[in-house]
């Protein structure tokens, strides 16, 4: 009971100081360089420039954030599990209020630059977020329960969706600054899949003289499966075995540490899986 009070508030406090870097992001690096992130934050953030451009009228960036959340935070409560959706509305609710509340402040008038730490930053707040089993809401909601529907990272399909808010943004409010969006999100989504790995798959042929041991370990710890293949050294033509898995990225450091525990002698290739089809294991949420 102690260690889960312990884990629920280690993850309060990563997910509200996430909150508070992504609001730093949006009232620095996004509005120095009028940018357009991803996803409802940048739906949000072009519909208050829409208002305020062409009819003066400033809204509160915490009212449309929570209105167009509204449907992703069904997805999460229907599809992904209460608790991590009730954590992912902390998330929107204290980023909107960090937005409202925080000055704006402009740290350099370069919008290259605005583009690529802005973007440095919006990753590393998402994936702080997500490695505490939350997420910033919006189109995050979607792109988790398409990973875990497809059995792959789909990060990049949201990519993909927002590039429809960028053409309606480079319409109303010039496409150099649409243009620069596209780095802003490209670097936040390359640093989303540098820093969680958990949609990713990674597989793993190992030569060892204890299969078994470790195909057990593999099994009770990561809940995946694997085969032994018999096989045979060319050089020395000594019988081996040969164990075949595919484990998530953010498993397989932990199976990489567990086998040269089990196997000191033992030889891996780790090889990057683009796509899985088949019963493939996902750590449910919460």
């Amino acid at each position: 009971m102690e260690a889960t009070v312990r884990k629920d508030v280690k993850r309060l406090i990563v997910v509200l100081l996430a909150a508070f870097l992504y609001a730093v992001d949006i009232r620095t690096f996004i509005r120095a360089g009028n940018l357009f992130p991803g996803g409802v934050t940048g739906i949000a953030i072009l519909i208050q420039r829409v208002f305020e451009k062409y009819l003066s009228i400033r809204l509160s960036y915490t009212a449309i954030n929570l209105i167009l959340n509204a449907f992703p935070i069904y997805i999460g409560f229907r599809f992904l599990g209460k608790k991590f959706t009730i954590y992912s509305m902390i998330m929107i609710v204290a980023n909107s209020f960090f937005v409202d509340l925080l000055p704006a402040y402009s740290i350099t008038n370069d919008v290259l630059l605005a583009s690529i730490f802005g973007g440095i930053l919006s990753g590393a707040a998402i994936s702080m977020c997500l490695l505490v089993d939350a997420t910033s809401g919006g189109t995050d909601f979607i792109a988790i329960y398409l990973s875990q529907e497809k059995g792959r990272d789909s990060f990049n399909l949201i990519l993909a969706m927002n590039a429809v808010v960028l053409c309606i943004a480079g319409v109303l409010f010039g496409w150099q600054r649409a243009l620069y969006s596209i780095i802003f999100q490209f670097v936040s989504t390359e640093i989303l899949h540098l820093l969680y790995r958990n949609y990713q798959q990674q597989t793993l042929f190992i030569i060892t003289n204890r299969a078994e041991e470790i195909t057990r370990w593999i099994y009770r710890e990561c809940h995946h499966g694997a085969t032994i293949i018999d096989a045979k050294g060319s050089f020395d033509q000594a019988d081996r075995q040969l164990v075949y898995s595919v484990v998530s990225g953010e498993e397989s450091r932990r199976v990489i540490r567990a086998v040269h525990e089990i196997d000191p002698h033992a030889f891996i290739n780790s090889i990057r899986t683009t796509e899985v089809r088949g019963s493939f294991y996902l750590r449910p949420h919460e």
